[in-house]
């Protein structure tokens, strides 16, 4: 696994999720599941997680706010939030 990867979080059945997404791939992307909806886990958290995964942030990188609807197209659907940073794999970092 070579190369940049974007990591996302988001809750999902009532807690935060961080993901690392792969493209051009059926593996199943590397996932880390925090037991608790809040408070929403730390920079520090986030990163410690991304480690267990085998990733680190890209020098300079910073994690990205966004938000979405539950449901596509409803403006009255509840919000969710997403958040995205730049990583690359430990073994990047050696290289």
């Amino acid at each position: 696994m070579a190369g940049e990867f974007t990591a996302q979080m988001s809750v999902q059945r009532g807690r935060w999720r961080l993901y690392v997404v792969l493209f051009n791939t059926t593996a199943r992307w590397p996932e880390y599941a925090f037991d608790r909806a809040l408070p929403v886990p730390t920079f520090t958290e986030r990163v410690d997680a991304l480690s267990v995964l085998g990733f680190e942030p890209v020098p300079g990188a910073e994690w990205r706010w966004t938000e979405d609807s539950e449901t596509p197209g409803d403006p009255a659907s509840a919000v969710c939030l997403i958040a995205a940073i730049r990583v690359r794999s430990w073994t990047e970092a050696g290289a």
